[in-house]
């Protein structure tokens, strides 16, 4: 799956990081995804969504080691800069969103009162 996850990378976005490091993040994303998907479900039940959600993760942790990217305008005279909302972990929460049928219920829990 890793494997999988890597492809998808590659293709989602150009980096410059090295390929030990991007590797690195793909067994940890699935590390992670794997972690979280409910009793009974592997990977592969999840279809096409394990990969892509795998890869989202990579893509949001890598946005924040390269950062840099949330500069949309600069001017010289009389320096202006701005720099975009950055929403961080946008994608790792889309991933989580994409996976949600397949993952552990950790939501509210209603425990009993003594009254």
């Amino acid at each position: 799956m890793e494997e999988q996850v890597l492809e998808l990378v590659r293709k989602l976005k150009r980096t410059e990081q090295d390929e030990d490091v991007l590797e690195l993040l793909c067994r940890c994303a699935c590390t992670r995804l794997d972690s979280l998907l409910a009793d009974g479900v592997a990977a592969g039940d999840c279809g096409g969504n394990y990969p892509l959600a795998a890869a989202w993760m990579v893509l949001d942790w890598l946005e924040q080691i390269e950062g840099g990217g949330d500069i949309t305008a600069f001017t010289a005279g009389d320096l202006s800069v701005q720099r975009r909302q950055q929403e961080d972990g946008r994608l790792y929460r889309r991933a989580l969103e994409l996976m949600a049928p397949y993952l552990k219920d950790e939501g509210f829990v209603f425990r009993g009162v003594r009254g």
